[in-house]
């Protein structure tokens, strides 16, 4: 078996794990990628189909996290105690729909019978779950958002978190005066200090945009869950390199989610599959997973030593040494995406959004920074 082949195996999350911080306190479990298939709502012509396969999903799921937490348990002898989803694993993602067909069919509310269900899980099976999917807000009634939503073991949301970088999808920096308005700053970078962690949450492709990640390490986040749905290669993609760079920038646990192939839709069910991956804070591969429906991308954390390493000093200690005043004038005067982009909180067409996104590439050339 060559290395890579191991790597992807169930066992490498108790080889490859760091070693357990002398003195450390003893907040050791299992962190759960759950790689699963997305079955798509795309199919569906009617809302109420649709909804019936969204429920399918979360029956899935059900079973997949309690067969999970079983081996494992028996396999390491930890709890699961964190298990994150891949990106929009209910619905997939719009493709023909209109914005509004899309939030008819596919967008869930804040409140009520699919959240309800997604929380019941959580409670459950006693963990901290991870879900990525399309949702409404009764303060924006024309749009949804994608959110990364983390359920407690008691039912309780504990954190939730609006994709804030969509070239099509509806985001809080699109309406961000009323968001913050509605919200407040605070609510925006959330993190969750729990038992487990101080859990924090990037969605997509925004693994590439480390301003997000940062953030959210500002405000304590060690470990950060990651839904995404991804083209998957046997080489690495910028996505999977910029796992491993958010890891080592922050010094922090990431758990990364992928899709294990995306059906019933026109595009190649597996042209997203494989690579879901756990990685510790110097960007190594604890945990990953190849192509197909598996739990193998589950590794132990052992936040007391992502602490201490934290509460050292020298050279690696990144957070410590980052001088923000330097910074700080560079970001205020650079002048990229507008705020506000539909400061009716409408929903815009997807020609609209290309235009909007080729004023801003027009204004960067305007002023030399593009050549």
């Amino acid at each position: 078996m060559n290395r890579r082949s191991f790597l992807f195996s169930a066992g490498a999350a108790a080889v490859a794990a760091p070693a357990l911080a002398q003195g450390s306190s003893p907040m050791r479990y299992t962190a759960l990628a759950l790689q699963t298939v997305c079955d798509a709502v795309n199919q569906d012509s009617s809302i109420e189909d649709g909804h019936a396969r969204m429920d399918r999903a979360i029956n899935r799921i059900r079973g997949q996290i309690g067969s999970a937490k079983g081996f494992l348990k028996g396999f390491n002898g930890y709890d699961v105690k964190l298990v994150v989803l891949p990106e929009y694993w209910m619905t997939g993602f719009p493709l023909g729909e209109t914005r509004e067909e899309w939030q008819d069919k596919a967008a869930i509310p804040m409140d009520g019978a699919f959240p309800d269900k997604l929380a019941g899980l959580a409670q459950t099976f006693g963990i901290y779950l991870c879900s990525n999917h399309y949702e409404t807000d009764p303060n924006f009634p024309d749009l949804y958002f994608q959110s990364n939503v983390i359920y407690g073991p008691n039912g309780d949301v504990v954190l939730r978190y609006r994709r804030m970088i969509s070239l099509y999808t509806p985001s809080p920096y699109d309406v961000w005066d009323k968001y913050l308005d509605v919200y407040g700053s605070d609510a925006v970078f959330a993190v969750a200090d729990t038992e487990i962690g101080t859990l924090g949450s990037i969605a997509s492709e925004e693994i590439l945009y480390p301003e997000i990640a940062r953030v959210q390490a500002f405000k304590g986040a060690e470990i950060f869950c990651h839904p995404t749905s991804e083209v998957g290669a046997p080489t690495l993609t910028p996505k999977h390199i910029t796992k491993k760079a958010r890891a080592i920038e922050n010094i922090a646990y990431v758990v990364s989610a992928n899709s294990a192939e995306i059906i019933g839709t026109p595009v190649p069910a597996a042209s997203t599959d494989g690579m879901s991956i756990v990685l510790d804070w110097y960007g190594r591969s604890l945990a990953e997973a190849n192509q197909g429906e598996t739990i193998n991308a589950n590794a132990v954390l052992d936040i007391g030593a992502l602490r201490d390493t934290r509460r050292k000093t020298g050279m690696t200690n990144t957070l410590s040494r980052l001088p923000n005043t330097a910074f700080a004038g560079a970001y205020a005067q650079a002048n990229h995406a507008p705020a506000n982009r539909t400061p009716d909180a409408q929903m815009i067409e997807r020609k609209d959004a290309i235009a909007q996104q080729q004023a801003v590439i027009d204004r960067l050339v305007e002023s030399g920074v593009l050549k």
